[in-house]
């Protein structure tokens, strides 16, 4: 919206003056109109504020605060425009003060309007400076993003880039020894071609002394026919050659077989050689298509680190990007300061105007009278004196008129207030005096659903009569067929919410900001709903328990009273009584077990009193107070209570509250215009559960806890015994939980008990023991409580934090 009202040329004085010239009558006539609407809807509004549960003023404050927006958005300037608009000067006639006084309020009127405009681009920066923030954050995630995934990448690569240098490793040693045993079976085949062309030559020696012999026969047998006398050694002689003849016969045919043996292994070594030929070529192909796929993978990883690089460049881009948008967030941050600085001049020079139109109307009073001296000097008529003395007799007769309303005015807004603060001391006493008629000790008594683990089938032995007199305040619990039946101050049945149980304790609330003390405790056995009463589930809104809703009311109401004058200042802590010694729930050294004493483990530390003052104040030693100023704040502690707080599991909870649990919250208020102050304490209360032995199964450390908690609550019914019967000795000292609800149960409180009751039948002795307890409490008659009010002098003031 800057950038288009920036390329728009500007307005010059005498356009603007013309313009406000020819505004219609009906629109100031609208405008006018829609300042008494927007007064009209403030004194709604103030009236809202008294009242905490009406909130349709809150609607019309919406609507009147778009139609303001509305009107504001419609309207855009320029730095000249502006600029211009301050250094406008008034023209006409300057005697002329109705048209002139027009001017000054159209002027203030675009001077007004060009503020909201201000602060409307001053909003419209903040956004954008958000927006370019979170696209800021989004482009460094992402660049985190793509970095990881380029590492996660780049590791992968580099793990199957050292897999294919194994396996190039393994495929070189096989093709070495496939190289060995190449060389191997060569070696082989030469020796044995040299073996057979060494029997080659012995069987062609062999075949030459055949000849030889058969040469020698021949010469023989033609000796042998020219001398017989040598037949016989001839003959002698030709059978050694015959046998030697067969004997080189064996040995040629040895020889031959061997020579096929050699032949025979010749071609089986040719064979493997052909088949290691074979192999090696393909373990050469092999080798050559890893080297290809590591080539491959060589460029592939080549790629990847230029899409790397690319990527960095990318990133380094994004970075650069960011940068020129921390830069221009920077500038966007210089130019929403400059707007500021100029906005605050605007409103400095719309004080200066307005001082000046005072002075410039005092300047025209003044100036009427000399017109009128003029006049009569000029003209020497007298009827024209007596009209000028007539008309400035009217003047005079109707300012002294507008004084006087203007008094009366003034009178009736000083009446106005003083009945505002008379009505809200008539609304407390009034509230007050209900609540002592209602009972300053009351009882309210809740039935919890049946849950699933009391058992499928399980018949209820709670049930509530529709009479006219009891509905909605009696109870009727049956047992062993005998039927009992109990009247309280409100009974709530299994299907109510929180919400419809904090509706009936909400003016105890009030009364807590009024300046009493207020007490409420949940009482009944182990398992009938008193933690979700008190605490529910903070984390569901319609689950809250009352605690949080109560705190909510408070600080509601603290808020909406400041426009009557009021501040409070609230304190907050929080303790468990556990086994008869007091914890501090809010202490900062809990986990080391310094703030507690526990005679189990020996541990020795800080030891809690309970003191009360004469103004029946309630005081612990070394306890943690805590200033708190908001709700979330008061959520943060109970939250840390809850985790503090000693917790068990028995046959008759899973999480069974083993302490009575104590939140106390002190508020102080003073009315700056009044100068009273208020002194209220709000003490919520969630007891331990009262439980027999023989269904608890309680054992060890958890029979030591039941015995305690039972112990305390026997001392509370005693107290309540007392009370009841108007004894003079009330035995208060009897537990520290008795001890510390002294002035609640004194009569210096307005007190509240909660009576759970479970319907299961299981329970209903515990229950009706429940019931008969909180019979005798609503039976008690305790004193009037005293609110605590002061009048706060002069120079003394209360510190807010």
């Amino acid at each position: 919206m800057a950038s288009r009202n920036q390329n728009r040329p500007p307005q010059s004085p005498s356009n603007k003056k013309n313009a406000v010239e020819e505004a219609p009558l009906d629109k100031r006539q609208r405008i006018g109109a829609g300042r008494m609407v927007g007064q009209a809807t403030t004194g709604r509004t103030r009236q809202a504020l008294a009242a905490v549960n009406n909130r349709q003023d809150v609607n019309a404050t919406s609507e009147i605060g778009s139609t303001e927006a509305s009107e504001c958005s419609t309207t855009e300037f320029t730095k000249e425009e502006v600029e211009a608009l301050l250094n406008e000067k008034l023209k006409g006639n300057k005697f002329d003060n109705k048209k002139r006084t027009d001017q000054m309020g159209e002027r203030i009127k675009r001077l007004k309007l060009c503020v909201k405009w201000f602060q409307q681009v001053e909003e419209n920066h903040i956004l954008e400076k958000e927006k370019l923030q979170n696209a800021l954050e989004c482009s460094e995630k992402k660049c985190n993003d793509t970095e990881t995934n380029m590492k996660i990448k780049i590791e992968e690569f580099n793990k199957v880039i050292s897999d294919l240098r194994n396996t190039i490793a393994s495929l070189e040693e096989k093709i070495a020894k496939e190289e060995s045993d190449k060389l191997g079976a060569i070696d082989c085949h030469r020796k044995e071609k040299e073996a057979r062309g060494a029997s080659e030559k012995m069987q062609a020696s062999l075949s030459a002394e055949l000849e030889k012999v058969r040469q020698e026969k021949l010469a023989f047998e033609q000796k042998a026919a020219s001398n017989e006398d040598l037949y016989k050694r001839s003959q002698e002689y030709n059978m050694s050659l015959q046998q030697y003849n067969s004997k080189l016969q064996k040995d040629l045919e040895t020889t031959s077989e061997s020579l096929k043996q050699v032949e025979m292994e010749k071609l089986t070594i040719v064979d493997n050689l052909s088949t290691l030929r074979g192999h090696n070529k393909a373990l050469q192909d092999q080798l050559t298509s890893l080297k290809a796929s590591q080539d491959e993978a060589t460029k592939q990883k080549e790629s990847l680190l230029q899409e790397l690089k690319c990527l960095h460049g990318e990133l380094q881009q994004v970075r650069d990007e960011r940068d020129c948008q921390v830069m221009q967030v920077r500038a966007l941050t210089a130019e929403v300061a400059k707007y500021i600085e100029c906005t605050g001049k605007s409103c400095a020079e719309l004080d200066n105007l307005t001082i000046k139109s005072n002075a410039l109307e005092e300047t025209c009073s003044s100036q009427r009278e000399q017109i009128r001296i003029l006049q009569q000097q000029l003209t020497a008529a007298n009827e024209k004196l007596k009209m000028v003395d007539l008309s400035a007799s009217e003047t005079r007769t109707e300012f002294e008129e507008q004084k006087r309303v203007v008094r009366e005015l003034q009178e009736c807004l000083a009446d106005t207030e003083l009945q505002l603060i008379e009505g809200e001391k008539l609304r407390k006493k009034l509230h007050n005096t209900i609540l002592e008629l209602k009972g300053n000790i009351r009882v309210f008594c809740r039935v919890r659903p049946l849950l699933p683990e009391d058992g499928v089938g399980t018949e209820t032995v709670v049930s509530f009569p529709t009479s006219t007199e009891s509905l909605g305040r009696g109870i009727e619990l049956v047992q062993t067929g005998q039927k009992y039946t109990f009247t309280f101050d409100k009974v709530f049945t299994h299907e109510a919410s929180q919400q419809d149980v904090f509706v009936e304790i909400s003016q105890l609330i009030q009364s807590a900001l009024d300046g009493y003390k207020v007490c409420i405790f949940a009482y009944g056995q182990t398992g009938s709903g008193k933690t979700f009463t008190m605490m529910g589930r903070p984390e569901a809104p319609e689950l809250k328990g009352l605690i949080p809703r109560s705190l909510e009311q408070i600080f509601q109401i603290s808020q909406s009273l400041m426009s009557q004058g009021w501040k409070y200042k609230m304190k907050a802590s929080i303790l468990e009584i556990y086994n008869e010694t007091i914890r501090d729930l809010l202490a900062t050294n809990r986990s080391a077990g310094a703030d507690l004493t526990r005679s189990e483990s020996g541990v020795t530390g800080k030891q809690y009193t309970i003191k009360h003052d004469v103004n029946g104040n309630t005081h612990v030693s070394d306890l943690t107070i805590v200033n708190v100023g908001s709700i979330k704040e008061i959520s943060s502690l109970l939250q840390q209570a809850a985790h503090s707080r000693s917790v068990g599991k028995t046959q008759m909870n899973e999480q069974s509250s083993r302490s009575h649990f104590v939140f106390t919250l002190r508020i102080s208020g003073v009315n700056e215009s009044t100068e009273q102050q208020v002194q209220g304490v709000l003490n919520l209360i969630d007891l331990a559960g009262s439980e027999r032995l023989s269904r608890s199964g309680a054992t060890g450390d958890r029979l030591k806890e039941t015995q305690a908690i039972n112990k305390s609550l026997s001392s509370l019914s005693d107290v309540i015994f007392a009370l009841a019967k108007n004894e003079d000795h009330v035995p208060f000292r009897n537990s520290k939980l008795t001890y510390l609800l002294q002035p609640c149960l004194g009569g210096d409180s307005k007190t509240l008990m909660f009576v759970n009751v479970s319907p299961d039948s299981s329970s209903v002795g515990e229950s009706l023991c429940s019931l008969r307890f909180a019979a005798r409490v609503n039976a008690c008659e305790i004193g009037i409580p005293h609110r605590q009010t002061s009048m706060r002098p002069l120079n003394s003031r209360l510190s807010y934090g």
